[in-house]
């Protein structure tokens, strides 16, 4: 009888944490991620191994640039759960872009984390589309001399393409217009078009067309 009066005075205290999360969650669905954040760090005092909070407050932290915060976040969330892909490719994604704002030589210690990060998103998921556009994008944007390779980023855009034809195309247009075959580049977004990717097939073909090819005749 008493554990049954103490879950009822208690009962209106869950209802109303789980009605707080619940405003949180919309509050992050909205974009509203400062107004969501004191709920979740404080859902996550209580609640330390709490997956899904973990995750909210690694991407809030991740679009607030604070890329050491989720990285912890991030961390955690592989240390508790080494089975999920999504895991280990946020991680990377969040390391590769403090890699990006750090000085070279710091940099440089962590393409290795990087790329090992999206690599076992893979291979837990053989399906991981965005894990292997990461791959495309740090091959064709790192110089050769510290681990860029086109051979790689065209290994990555053939899987994409088997898995999906319109990420294949767009992801081999990308490594094509980086390395300034523009004809080439045209062709493959072109192609994207017509496989569906109307919106962003089109933006790539309309940039690739402003921004490189214009310019390129012009300099002829």
């Amino acid at each position: 009888m008493k554990k049954f009066l103490t879950f009822l005075l208690l009962f209106p205290l869950m209802i109303w944490s789980q009605s707080d999360y619940g405003k949180a969650e919309k509050l992050f669905e909205t974009g509203k991620y400062d107004q969501a954040r004191p709920v979740f760090e404080s859902f996550l005092n209580e609640n330390p191994s709490h997956l899904k909070t973990l995750e909210y407050l690694g991407d809030i932290a991740g679009h607030a640039k604070s890329w050491d915060k989720a990285i912890v976040y991030y961390k955690k969330l592989k240390q508790l759960k080494p089975s999920e892909a999504n895991y280990y490719y946020k991680y990377g994604g969040v390391l590769g872009m403090k890699a990006k704002e750090s000085n070279k030589f710091a940099a440089l210690g962590m393409i290795g984390e990087v790329k090992a990060s999206f690599e076992k998103a893979i291979e837990l998921n053989p399906k991981h589309i965005e894990a292997r556009w990461a791959l495309v994008m740090i091959y064709i944007q790192l110089p050769g001399i510290v681990g860029g390779s086109e051979t790689k980023a065209i290994k990555y855009s053939n899987e994409l393409l088997k898995l999906s034809p319109v990420d294949g195309y767009l992801s081999r247009g990308q490594i094509d217009e980086h390395f300034k075959r523009y004809t080439a580049a045209e062709q493959q977004y072109k192609k994207a078009i017509a496989a569906g990717s109307t919106k962003v097939g089109g933006q790539m073909l309309d940039n690739l067309h402003k921004n490189k090819m214009k310019k390129s005749v012009k300099k002829n």
